[in-house]
């Protein structure tokens, strides 16, 4: 009997949380230039003067979060809760998401979730990868969706051009200088809440309600998202090495 090989696990280069990176990566994969829509830096989350550079409303926040203990045990105990096989699909989910099973992807799926979520959704170029991404995995169970990712050699040969363009040198994988650091999205989805999205948790995670007028940088969405993680922190003296920018008008 014919024995049959166990697949290999991908691996992508790691991508900089960089404006300049994610702009050109999500124009590469499909997202239309008429759109207007850019990301930009977050310098601050508190101070009126640095929020006020950023054009609002915030569609998206996409933000590098450090594994530290304290996190870290709250994503055991929170992620105990939920099936261990997320069985969302289809066209009535409020959010899109995807499983992460290519190592090192956190960064292009952080943006996949951006970007086929919320406002920009709108904005996709019919037949462009965005598209192909979305219409094949839409109604797909959560393993076949990751496997539309594997799958997908203009996704990840446009992940490979955006690795190129960071202001730093890539971490060397050997060397292990890449340690415990999570892309985490944040999205209003179609149900007008604010949903937590990352590839190596057990699902989407809805954050709670936010109202018409709420975007993700608004008090409600931070209490609700980054801001309560980096509370946690905080209280907890643990490392605020955080990285975010957003997805808003040019």
């Amino acid at each position: 009997m014919a024995t049959i090989a166990p697949r290999v696990k991908k691996y992508f280069t790691i991508l900089e949380n960089n404006p300049d990176v994610m702009n050109f990566l999500a124009t590469a994969l499909g997202l239309s230039p008429s759109s207007q829509l850019s990301f930009h830096d977050i310098y601050s989350l508190t101070d009126p003067d640095l929020l006020a550079l950023i054009p609002r409303p915030v569609h998206a926040l996409l933000v590098i979060i450090p594994m530290t203990p304290t996190w870290h045990a709250a994503r055991v105990a929170e992620d105990s809760t939920m099936p261990e096989e997320y069985p969302g699909k289809g066209s009535e989910e409020p959010v899109l998401w995807f499983k992460q099973t290519i190592g090192d992807a956190c960064g292009s799926i952080g943006l996949l979730h951006c970007l086929l979520n919320g406002e920009a959704a709108k904005h996709i170029v019919p037949g462009s990868t965005l598209d192909r991404i979305r219409l094949d995995a839409l109604d797909k169970g959560m393993w076949e969706r990751a496997r539309v990712l594997e799958e997908n050699g203009d996704y990840e040969a446009a992940h490979e051009e955006a690795a190129k363009l960071g202001d730093t040198r890539t971490p060397d994988k050997q060397a292990d200088e890449h340690r415990g650091q999570h892309f985490v999205a944040f999205v209003k989805g179609r149900d007008g809440h604010l949903w937590e999205l990352e590839g190596s948790r057990r699902g989407p995670l809805d954050r709670g309600a936010l109202k018409d007028g709420e975007d993700l940088l608004s008090e409600a969405a931070l209490e609700k998202g980054l801001g309560r993680l980096m509370r946690t922190e905080m209280e907890n003296g643990g490392d605020l090495r955080f990285s975010a920018i957003a997805l808003a008008g040019s």
